[in-house]
């Protein structure tokens, strides 16, 4: 069952990928008809665009594209059927294995052939299911099925619709890999094909050249963190002599006090490998200084956005920390540095997502928000309320971004929200879904958020931590500012008088195939809160989750005896977000405007991120750009080719070049020259035989 549920999607990546290439051949090989689908709109999401077949003044050129896409049409749909019916086999596989493992203890370590054997690196590659997989299984494939239902809709003028969904597989198998995986290098293939499969998601439309920076973006960004987690890994196999996750963990207690010599600095050893290890989380969730690449993912369809931001990419870093808490357990300086980290992400995002204008960037930095409060879960030792959150993140998240790209559809490609206003009339039910997701975004009594984002906001308070309390007072802020910022999308989009009448009016609710999954995570929305409450953060937690955390102790006793006012505060914050921004944004919709006029700098501030792209463009991109020119004029172009094809070598052919000449073809040319040679040779022999 384990390895069915694991290898299906795969099956449906390379089934879907077959048939893109048959596609690909039958159709002009220079992808003229992608044109219609990814032409360059500036703001817009073009498989919007796409699926409403219009052009850019309206006109209807539905039949049009019918009749070029048609050929494929038949192979686009087995494909779209095909990995969207085994990612629903392989979602109902999983929450089988979630009852038996949590609920049966039936643990397994599946072993599916030798892989390394080099020196003391013996590696075979194992499937792992504990309680901690089973639950991110759970997340992954119910997610990422409802992602390829919902596809079927959102893209289905796209001609590039079976290369769309065998990514899509590709992208929940890897991360499939990276949660069962059984040892480090493991868990780094299916990390770097998370990595591999969000580039070629978010350039999905490659002749966008937005699409295409913004791929590179993340892939760079992501190699930041990366690095760091390979000396991490290094690091570990250096002190223990194994990748192995049961010998790690056997071992990390005897490695306390012991220290390692990083560039003449004697670090500790767990502690500087705790640090290394979470670099690589940092890149991958997003977190503070290598967040940027996260809200320009955007730039891929909307079904790839949900599927990033709630089930796969940015949730493996909160995983791999999970997964690596017997040794965080040890090393309280690095618990210290993720709840820092975790909370300034949490502020920081939240303050950007204020003022954004995109529907999807501003739900983008929502998760980039809501990760910085699992790290200062995961920085107080709790780390199953970390994983709750996770849990119940999923759905919500999910919910609004399928929700962004129902609102994006109905209006014709347009993301931006000042443009939108009135639409509860025209879509009611994807209003209504959105209404749902931000209710549970904002932690509204007994929606999901509320149980796990309040969960999180306790353990701050009670936690031990050096940053406790900058932990619990920055999650706290946060927790105002997300409902503010989750409200004025609401209000901005569905309420006040429409901004562009022409699309208003056209505007109509979304396919059933699109409906359907927004409404299976509308339940989600509550129902993954309550139910799991007392597993992920009450009493349970320990026969629940057993050996596969290494939870702190005290810290979820602590919880139960704070001062009882705080679990109210975050409630507290949400009501006075939300009459904040229905003051603003329904009531008195001029305030903004005025406030933004009054305080220039600080909304500009808001409105260019803090200006960390402009930073990193002058400390990094810049300078790499100019050596990169530098070797490329001076080095390459003066050294190598000056003296190279251009200098010796070109010398060298300008010779044989006059040399050639000499040899003309003539008879009498060659006669007249052994005549001259005859006659100097005799010339020279009678003076020099005179000399003598």
């Amino acid at each position: 069952m384990i390895q069915a549920l694991v290898f299906l999607p795969l099956i449906g990546a390379l089934i879907a990928g077959f048939i893109a290439i048959l596609g690909a051949h039958g159709r002009n090989p220079s992808g003229d008809e992608m044109d219609h689908a990814h032409d360059d709109h500036g703001h817009g999401d073009a498989s919007a665009h796409a699926a409403h077949g219009h052009d850019d003044h309206g006109h209807d050129d539905h039949d049009d594209h019918h009749h070029v896409a048609e050929p494929a049409a038949l192979g686009s749909r087995a494909a779209e059927l095909i990995t969207a019916g085994l990612l629903v086999v392989s979602a109902v596989l999983s929450w089988m294995t979630f009852v038996d493992v949590a609920f049966m203890h039936h643990d397994a370590r599946i072993v599916l052939l030798n892989w390394i054997n080099s020196g003391d690196l013996q590696l075979s590659w194992t499937l792992r299911v504990d309680t901690l997989t089973a639950v991110m299984l759970v997340v992954v494939t119910t997610v990422s099925s409802l992602v390829h239902i919902y596809s079927l809709g959102y893209m289905e003028d796209d001609p590039n619709r079976p290369r769309f969904m065998a990514y899509l597989s590709l992208f929940t198998f890897m991360m499939l890999m990276l949660v069962t995986a059984d040892n480090l290098l493991q868990l780094f293939f299916g990390w770097e094909g998370v990595g591999l499969a969000s580039y070629l998601l978010i350039g999905f439309w490659f002749k966008k050249p937005s699409a295409n920076a913004a791929a590179i973006k993340a892939f760079v960004v992501n190699r930041v963190g990366d690095f760091g987690f390979l000396l991490g890994i290094f690091a570990l196999f250096m002190l223990v002599g194994s990748t192995d996750l049961d010998t790690i963990f056997a071992s990390a207690p005897s490695l306390t006090g012991k220290t390692i010599n990083f560039f003449g600095w004697h670090a500790d050893a767990l502690t500087l490998t705790c640090l290394l290890l979470f670099v690589g989380a940092m890149g991958k969730s997003a977190q503070f200084l290598l967040h940027t690449w996260l809200p320009d993912a955007m730039e891929g369809p909307t079904p790839v956005s949900a599927l990033i931001h709630a089930a796969t990419m940015v949730t493996a870093g909160v995983f791999m920390v999970a997964r690596m808490s017997p040794l965080f357990e040890l090393a309280p300086n690095a618990q210290a540095v993720v709840m820092l980290v975790g909370a300034t992400t949490a502020f920081f995002a939240a303050t950007i997502g204020l003022v954004q204008n995109d529907i999807k960037r501003i739900v983008a930095y929502s998760t980039c928000s809501q990760l910085g409060y699992m790290f200062v879960a995961l920085g107080t030792g709790a780390y199953s309320v970390a994983m709750f959150h996770l849990f119940t993140h999923a759905f919500f998240k999910a919910l609004l971004f399928l929700g962004s790209g129902s609102v994006i559809y109905a209006m014709h490609h347009e993301q931006d929200i000042r443009k939108m206003g009135g639409l509860w009339n025209k879509i009611p039910f994807t209003y209504a879904m959105m209404t749902i997701g931000t209710l549970a975004l904002t932690g509204f009594p007994f929606t999901a958020g509320y149980f796990s984002k309040d969960a999180i906001i306790e353990a701050a308070y009670a936690s031990h931590n050096p940053f406790a309390f900058y932990g619990f007072l920055m999650t706290v802020v946060a927790a105002l500012l997300t409902s503010f910022y989750s409200w004025r999308l609401v209000f901005k989009t569905f309420h006040g008088e429409p901004h562009d009448k022409k699309h208003y009016d056209a505007a109509h609710e979304a396919p059933l195939w699109m409906l359907v999954p927004l409404a299976v995570l509308g339940i989600g929305s509550f129902a993954a809160g309550f139910p799991f409450k007392e597993l992920f953060a009450g009493h349970h937690v320990g026969e629940f989750f057993r050996e596969s955390l290494k939870m702190n102790p005290h810290i979820i006793e602590e919880m139960h005896h704070i001062p009882g006012w705080v679990p109210y505060v975050p409630t507290v914050m949400m009501v006075l977000g939300f009459l904040i921004s229905y003051l603003f944004y329904v009531r008195k919709p001029y305030l903004p405007v005025e406030l933004a006029n009054q305080h220039p700098l600080l909304y500009k501030f808001l409105l260019n991120k803090w200006y960390f792209d402009e930073l990193y463009e002058i400390i990094f991109v810049r300078p790499a750009k100019w050596i990169g020119h530098f070797l490329w004029k001076k080095g390459d172009g003066m050294i190598i080719d000056g003296l190279g094809p251009d200098g010796v070598s070109a010398r060298v052919l300008n010779i044989t070049r006059g040399v050639v000449k000499l040899q003309t073809g003539y008879l009498y040319h060659y006669a007249f020259a052994m005549l001259i040679g005859v006659a100097g040779l005799i010339t020279w022999f009678i003076f020099g035989l005179g000399g003598q």
